[in-house]
């Protein structure tokens, strides 16, 4: 069990730790994550040594984004027993160097930090990448989950959490991450267009043939971005919670029916009758429209 902090900032560069920790039981915790028992069905967790063959083979890359040393060091050698190769990050400063340096296929991201916290991390990454976030956050703290969600993180685990349950949801989420459609649309790019409208993905922005600019809740952006992105693919209810929130906000699962509805309003002629995102019956929804690049 992993019990970070989960209330007050702590201060690296002092050496101080957050009142809420007992220091022997987090000696212990940490002890618990470098030492293996042979033998034993729980060993590291439960989870077991990655086999050679997995070792050699290119690894998933795991961002760890924590303030605080001894977690960040210490969830940094547990996932790498598992087989992960994996960075560490103190703050959303060497969060960005490392982004720019290399490549990476999940952050594990602290809410509670100095500076720029977690959840502006978190609307920061789903601007400018397409990373699975998996937030960490301290127990209780229902909005931070919220909002974390909402931002678009993938999933999150409350402090104290077991390494083992961190393991797990990482690998759902990637799963999960590995199994949705490549965009067929050339997204690079910031403006597309389809139909009479044309989108700036950069300003989030939808432009009628009038030249009249039509606002965009986050919600119609993130739903417009991945139907565009995978124009003429018929797209379940579960890829669309995927592509534009998270598996992990189960809670807003009908919602999708409800943004679906109205974006319709905004783009369809007639949206009993749509013409550009198509029901379909048992399988989900289709962007039919031409999707076109500029």
């Amino acid at each position: 069990m992993i019990a970070g902090h989960t209330g007050e900032r702590s201060n690296e560069g002092t050496g101080t730790r957050p009142s809420c920790f007992d220091a022997a039981q987090h000696e212990g915790l940490i002890l618990s994550l470098s030492k293996e028992r042979p033998g034993s069905p729980q060993t590291l967790a439960g989870i077991g040594q990655p086999s050679t063959a997995r070792v050699m083979t290119e690894s998933p890359h795991i961002l760890v984004v924590d303030d605080h040393r001894e977690i960040r060091d210490s969830l940094a050698k547990f996932l790498t027993r598992q087989g992960y190769r994996v960075t560490k990050a103190a703050d959303g400063n060497d969060m960005k160097r490392a982004l720019r340096a290399g490549a990476f296929d999940l952050v594990v991201l602290d809410v509670l930090m100095p500076g720029d916290d977690g959840l502006v991390l978190c609307r920061h990454l789903r601007a400018t990448t397409d990373l699975p976030i998996i937030m960490l956050t301290a127990l209780g703290e229902e909005t931070d989950r919220v909002i974390g969600l909402e931002m678009g993180a993938d999933d999150y685990v409350t402090k104290p959490f077991s390494p083992r349950e961190l393991v797990a949801r990482i690998k759902a989420v990637l799963r999960r991450a590995r199994a949705l459609p490549r965009d067929r649309a050339d997204l690079d790019c910031e403006v597309v267009r389809f139909d009479r409208w044309v989108f700036h993905l950069g300003r989030r922005e939808l432009v009628g043939a009038d030249g009249v600019a039509l606002p965009l809740s986050t919600a119609e952006f993130a739903l417009l971005k991945a139907f565009v992105g995978h124009p003429r693919m018929v797209l379940s209810r579960d890829q669309l919670l995927d592509l534009t929130r998270g598996r992990a906000a189960n809670v807003f699962d009908r919602s999708i029916d409800t943004q679906v509805s109205r974006l319709r309003r905004k783009i369809e002629k007639d949206p009993k009758a749509p013409e550009i995102i198509k029901t379909v019956w048992g399988g989900g929804y289709s962007f039919v429209a031409d999707v076109i690049a500029s």
